[in-house]
Order: structure tokens, then C-alpha cells, then sequence
């Protein structure tokens, strides 16, 4: 029997990979928006961060998303992700 094989994604936090259902997605939608994802089905480009506010943090500070995106990223915006991230812990 072969085993199913897991989906390993980067946090853009801390830089390690993980099973995806692990991480949580931000996603840019196709109209621009930038949010949260915690279904893991909105359309968009994706990108993964680990499910503490840590990593959020450091991929806030680096810049990681704004890298990933190929866009800027408001204040209002990282905010909203992190208080959302922290309702879901």
C-alpha cells in the first residue's frame, strides 16, 4: 500500500518547513486584498506562516510577505492579520 504523501510547506516566519495543514495561509486575492486564511480555499496566491504570533512577527519585520506578494503592505493590514491569528489561538 502506498502512503499518501504530506504537503510540506516554508513558514516565512522562522524558515522551516512544515505539513501544511500546520501553517496557517495568507493569500492575496485576485482583486488585491491581503488577509488571512484559515479555510486554506480562497483563490490567490498563497504564502505560509506557523499558527504563532512569533513567526508572524518576524515575517512582519522582515518584510517576508510583502516579498512574497511583490507588493506593499499597510499597517492596517498586518493589524487585522494579527489579531485575527491571535482570535484563533
Amino acid at each position: 500500500m502506498k502512503t499518501k504523501k504530506i504537503p510540506m510547506r516554508m513558514c516565512l516566519g522562522c524558515g522551516e518547513m512544515k505539513p501544511k495543514k500546520e501553517l496557517v495561509r495568507a493569500v492575496k486575492s485576485p482583486d488585491g486584498e491581503i488577509s488571512i486564511d484559515l479555510t486554506g480555499k480562497k483563490s490567490g496566491r498563497g504564502a505560509y506562516i506557523c499558527r504563532s504570533l512569533d513567526c508572524f512577527k518576524l515575517a512582519r519585520k522582515g518584510r517576508k510577505l510583502e516579498k512574497s506578494f511583490s507588493c506593499m503592505i499597510e499597517d492596517e493590514v498586518y493589524d487585522r492579520m494579527e489579531a485575527e491569528l491571535s482570535d484563533e489561538q
